[in-house]
């Protein structure tokens, strides 16, 4: 039997939705692979998935396009290849409390964001209120990764990045209203959130990954095509979410059901010129620099060498 270790990105959401199909209904079993799924909360985010992936701790991580480009960039730690994109669509944005005072990325100045501490994304946040006409002048506080959105809530902080799916529906639920800036709509060609990452040595070794890859991806194709389904099943099979209320997570599958797969009904292929386009954008802003801040040219990070489809051709 071949062993999994999976670490999600956040606890136990829509977003995941495919892998607890996948084990409801047996497409891992059917190829003898044992699938675990761990959340970042039981360590409260002491580590990210992708340094968990890195370190040896977990086969494959959930994480967003940039810690593929951090991890490629880092001289202490293997370099992170995505193996598959959870989503077509990025379905994230950056939301302050929609109560007048910020209606505009611009109107961010002088306000607080609270940030999960990536690589990046300071950076990224900063040039979208520029690109709206702004300065990029914000403070940034990083509380807890897993108490960001009370944070916003609470009036600790008056702007961060949510899944719309998730955090908005919540905010919709519960008669918050949201400004919500996706990061498309503000010159920002942001790439594939999230993807599934992987170690070299893992790749090269592929018939596993492929296996799982085509197993998962049946998971993600019956989600897609039977959301309220799918939704029953991840409230069945997930432990430790932060909802279980039935109709929201029926909900919030239909809002993602279209973002899954292709028009082909193909799950987690990727396209190289949408990775080229956010790798020269990171480097045209002087956002893609070394640890020490020097600059890094888009030359010195191909966008062939940070992500692959050949362990998707059992899932086509």
């Amino acid at each position: 039997m071949s062993d999994i270790e999976l670490a999600l990105d956040w606890t136990p959401n829509t977003n995941h939705t495919g892998f607890y199909v996948a084990v409801a209904k047996g497409y891992y079993d059917d190829h003898d692979i044992d699938v675990s799924i761990h959340s970042p909360a039981k360590d409260d985010y002491e580590r990210t998935p992708a340094k968990r992936v890195a370190t040896g701790d977990a086969t494959l991580a959930i994480g967003p396009s940039e810690s593929v480009i951090s991890y490629h960039t880092h001289p202490e730690y293997p370099s992170l290849t995505a193996v598959a994109a959870v989503s077509q669509v990025d379905p994230s944005a950056i939301v302050a409390l929609g109560d007048g005072a910020v209606d505009r990325p611009a109107d961010l100045d002088g306000t607080t964001y609270a940030s999960y501490d990536a690589r990046f994304e300071d950076h990224i946040v900063r040039q979208l209120v520029r690109n709206d006409g702004g300065k990029g002048d914000i403070d940034i506080v990083t509380p807890p990764k897993l108490g960001i959105w009370n944070t916003l809530l609470d009036g600790d902080a008056d702007a961060t990045w949510v899944f719309m799916p998730w955090e908005g529906l919540l905010a919709e639920r519960d008669g918050v209203d949201l400004a919500p800036f996706y990061l498309d709509d503000y010159g920002i060609p942001y790439g594939y959130t999230p993807v599934l990452l992987a170690r070299p040595e893992s790749i090269a070794v592929d018939d596993d990954l492929k296996t799982f890859l085509a197993a998962t991806a049946r998971g993600y194709r019956f989600a897609a095509d039977n959301p309220a389904a799918a939704a029953d099943i991840l409230r069945e099979e997930a432990v430790g979410m932060d909802v279980d209320d039935p109709e929201f997570l029926r909900e919030s599958q239909r809002r993602l059901a279209d973002a899954y797969c292709t028009s082909d009904s193909e799950w987690g292929v990727m396209a190289e010129d949408r990775w080229t386009a956010f790798v020269e954008w990171l480097a045209d802003q002087d956002i893609l620099t070394d640890l020490d801040g020097n600059p890094i040219p888009a030359s010195a990070l191909p966008a062939a060498e940070l992500y692959t489809n050949d362990l998707l051709e059992a899932s086509a």
